[in-house]
Parts: structure tokens; C-alpha cells; sequence
């Protein structure tokens, strides 16, 4: 139960949700989650951490990049049925949808951080 309230915690801020989201189609580094966000690192940072906590999300580190990829759920309470509901959640929001559609510009903007 602890980690279903863990992961309900994590789903309740909607960028943390938007990262999800992102995560969906690709790791990304924290630069680059900022850049979509539009958000300091130090808040980037604490959504990931949360993020991580639930379960929810993955970190590996490069070099002096840390990249982040959508966890494997499977021993979550719950983590597999509800990152299988992110699929509809979120797809009219605004902000997503300028993330999409700013995607290939922000990663061009970002490419040297994982170099």
C-alpha cells in the first residue's frame, strides 16, 4: 500500500505527469526535461526525485549527466496498470502538446549534454 500512496503522490502534480509522459516516447536528461518544462533544475530535480521514490522512474548516470527513463513497474503496487493509463491522461492539455510539437527543437538545443 505504501508505494501506491507513494505513486498517487508522485501523479498529483501535473508536470511531474507531463514528464511521464515525455518519458514515454524517450529517455531524456535532466537538461532536457527542463528545457521542456521550463523549469529551474532544482525543481526539475525534486519532481525526478519524487518520480524515483514512487518507482516510477529510472536514473542512470553518464558521465555528468544523469538520464531518466520510465521505470519497470512490474513490482509496483499498481505501477504497471497506472503508467498503462498515462496513455490517455493529459491529451488536451496545452502545455503537452507544445511540448510535442517543440521536441525535435529542444533536443537539438540540448543534443551536446549527452555527449
Amino acid at each position: 500500500m505504501k508505494s501506491f500512496i507513494r505513486i498517487m503522490k508522485a501523479l498529483s502534480d501535473p508536470n511531474r505527469v507531463r514528464v511521464l509522459k515525455l518519458l514515454q516516447k524517450k529517455e531524456l536528461c535532466v537538461c532536457e526535461i527542463q528545457e521542456f518544462l521550463q523549469l529551474a533544475q532544482s525543481t526539475v530535480s525534486r519532481h525526478m526525485k519524487t518520480l524515483e521514490d514512487a518507482g516510477l522512474v529510472e536514473r542512470e548516470r553518464r558521465g555528468t549527466w544523469i538520464i531518466y527513463r520510465l521505470a519497470d513497474t512490474q513490482d509496483l503496487d499498481y505501477g504497471t496498470e497506472i503508467l498503462a493509463l498515462l496513455n490517455g491522461w493529459l491529451d488536451n492539455d496545452k502545455e503537452l502538446q507544445q511540448m510535442h510539437l517543440n521536441w525535435d527543437m529542444v533536443l537539438e538545443n540540448t543534443k551536446t549534454c549527452k555527449k
